[in-house]
């Protein structure tokens, strides 16, 4: 068990760790305060520290290696936890949404204004670096180069490619760190206008957002869970690997199947015409040895056939030569 937890996602089990402890010092200031945002910021912060929680033991689980009984291994497990998180987040948005209409309702007055702002302002520190860290983390899992583009903008564009573990802890800390920003100038506008509907329409604002977040990720997890095509980019990395080899002429079939963060390829390959059976089949082998030193590619079945002379496969540097 140790050795699988060794293995778990590290950007969902930091970000529940951080969560927890703000989660304890939001719900301490919102039980003296009596802050509607206050309150709807610590719901937040609980629901996250579950939810990284959860899908942290998830991703270790998802490690573990295939079984007689479960062949295909547990890629897809990761997933489920995510989908189990999405329910958390959203009854949590219901009671925040809940609570700021009764704001709403019977508006009141706030204390220990300092205090609010203090654990909120430290929250919005910390839900940043660790959201700054998952960044980090999108680009390394999805093997690109932020020198050319910039960091936001590589990160914004490549986080479809990174594990679902990170991609929710990656769109959690938007929400999170937006929600502290959204509860902090709730409260100051409320404190210094005398106006506290602002409160409730700051606590309704962060449940809104819990509600965007949870219809995102539990879009792209129930996709997930049923098996969905990888992106272009990795099928074309697979298609590479493969027709750089030597002997290998075409790809006539080519199927990538994303399965949590791993990948599952099925493909025919041509080969030089006038070959031997035995010939053939040392190179189907070398081409499967190939794609699984990719450490995202977790298996490969690979048929071979005659060349027909055509090219069916063209990868995008091919074609944009064309």
């Amino acid at each position: 068990m140790w050795e699988l937890l060794k293995k778990g996602n590290t950007s969902s089990g930091i970000a529940s760790l951080g969560n927890t402890g703000l989660a304890i010092a939001k719900w301490i200031a919102a039980i003296i305060s009596g802050s509607g945002s206050m309150f709807a910021t610590a719901i937040h912060s609980s629901a996250d520290a579950l939810n990284q929680g959860m899908v942290y033991f998830g991703s270790a689980l998802a490690e573990k290696e295939p079984t007689k009984r479960f062949p295909a291994g547990f890629n897809r497990v990761v997933n489920l936890f995510v989908l189990l998180a999405v329910i958390v987040v959203s009854i949590m948005a219901y009671e925040t949404l809940l609570k700021g209409w009764e704001i709403l309702q019977h508006p009141k007055e706030s204390k220990n204004f300092w205090l609010n702002v203090s654990i909120l302002v430290i929250s919005v520190v910390v839900d940043g670096y660790v959201l700054y860290k998952v960044m980090k983390e999108v680009v390394a899992e999805s093997d690109v180069d932020t020198s050319q583009k910039g960091f936001i903008k590589t990160v914004i564009k490549n986080v479809k490619y990174s594990s679902p573990p990170t991609r929710l802890v990656f769109y959690e800390d938007i929400v999170a760190t937006l929600g502290a920003l959204v509860a902090l100038i709730a409260i100051i506008i409320a404190n210094f206008t005398g106006n506290y509907l602002v409160d409730g329409i700051g606590t309704i604002l962060i449940g809104l957002l819990l509600i965007g977040i949870a219809i995102k990720i539990g879009y792209e997890n129930t996709i997930g869970l049923v098996g969905v095509a990888a992106p272009k980019r990795v099928k074309d990395k697979v298609a590479k690997i493969m027709l750089d080899h030597s002997k290998v002429k075409d790809i006539h079939e080519l199927r990538v199947l994303q399965e949590g963060r791993q990948y599952h390829v099925e493909s025919y390959i041509e080969l030089e015409k006038g070959m031997s059976l035995a010939e053939a089949d040392d190179i189907k082998f070398e081409v499967v040895d190939l794609l699984l030193e990719d450490k995202d590619i977790d298996d490969a079945t690979i048929g071979v056939i005659e060349s027909d002379e055509d090219q069916d496969y063209q990868l995008k540097d091919q074609k944009d030569k064309e």
